[in-house]
């Protein structure tokens, strides 16, 4: 392993899916208010990636970034697509409001991966990164497929990055993917710096205690947490809990009664939920940032708030008494 620290510029990071235009619009100015609120407030760490609004977010990130000095925040993209023009070809936009008319193409090859950094490196107009993550290369994403995708993903992706990395154009070499197993088996395969796992170190899930956790301390490998919310469901307030949406999709019955526990306690000691979720990652060791999507200076303040809300030691003494978090969870 390297052994180096990354050294994340702030523990909360700010996501690019949002100014991407995840499931709603946003204007250029929108996003520079929403980017700007966000440094301004002391965020640092910046995360996007090729795949959030088919390369708007990563403009609208360059746009805003290199009116402020690059040594003052920690940038990360991702791997593993890279687009092109349709060419005529109907391209679905999925839950992208407003995409750029682009086609996102999966490609884990050696060719593919360095042609996504070019293309990422001339949409900020930046010569290097701090982290490239490859990028959902799980089950989630390919299903059946995934073996596969593994095979490419090592022999492709993780083969340009050694080079880049060795070569000073990136920092760090990191995984973001969406199950804690996937991200393991990765950390067992080779030299990665930091792993960004989404919604499996939760309040709802902690998951990634049984297998990530360990295997990342005795590396020294960095863990950033993403979908602290879910996707949804503890961001909600109470009265907009049952509309909301747990891992992008329909909410379980049983999350549905925990997540309404969660809120309980929490509630009895005057602490936001939303507050205890952006918090409760942080206490583990092992995690150095978590990211939140944010699409306003409204939602960047909102968010702030609540990550720097007091949290007596009490309401995590009584989740867990009350089985909601982990034994094993700090």
């Amino acid at each position: 392993m390297s052994g180096k620290r990354i050294g994340f510029a702030s523990a909360i990071g700010f996501g690019g899916s949002t100014v991407g235009t995840l499931y709603r619009s946003m204007s250029d100015q929108q996003a520079e208010e929403a980017l700007r609120a966000a440094y301004d407030a002391g965020l640092r760490y910046f995360d996007t990636a090729p795949l959030y609004g088919y390369g708007l977010s990563e403009l609208r990130f360059g746009r805003f970034l290199r009116s402020v000095p690059r040594e003052s925040f920690t940038l990360s993209t991702k791997v593993g697509r890279y687009l092109v023009p349709p060419r005529g070809e109907t391209v679905d936009q999925g839950i992208w409001a407003n995409a750029l008319p682009l086609k996102p193409v999966f490609d884990y090859s050696y060719d593919g991966t360095m042609r996504s950094f070019e293309q990422s490196a001339s949409r900020f107009g930046f010569a290097s990164f701090d982290i490239l993550y490859i990028h959902d290369a799980d089950r989630f994403n390919h299903g059946a497929h995934y073996d596969r995708i593994f095979g490419q993903a090592m022999d492709g992706c993780y083969r340009a990055l050694d080079e880049l990395r060795s070569a000073g154009d990136i920092r760090a070499i990191g995984v973001g993917v969406n199950e804690s197993d996937v991200a393991t088996r990765f950390l067992r395969a080779a030299d990665f710096d930091a792993i960004m796992i989404a919604g499996r170190y939760t309040l709802l899930q902690q998951d990634a205690l049984t297998d990530l956790v360990p295997e990342a301390t005795a590396k020294g490998v960095e863990l950033v947490a993403v979908g602290v919310f879910n996707s949804g469901i503890l961001a909600a307030s109470a009265a907009n809990a049952a509309g909301s949406t747990y891992n992008y999709g329909s909410i379980p019955p049983e999350i549905a009664e925990k997540a309404r526990k969660l809120r309980e306690v929490c509630d009895a000691h005057t602490v936001p939920l939303q507050a205890a979720a952006i918090q409760f990652p942080l206490r583990q060791p092992a995690i150095s940032a978590v990211v939140i999507g944010m699409g306003s200076a409204k939602e960047v303040a909102q968010n702030n708030e609540w990550a720097k809300w007091p949290i007596p030691p009490a309401l995590w003494a009584d989740l867990r008494s009350a089985g909601l978090l982990r034994a094993d969870a700090p």
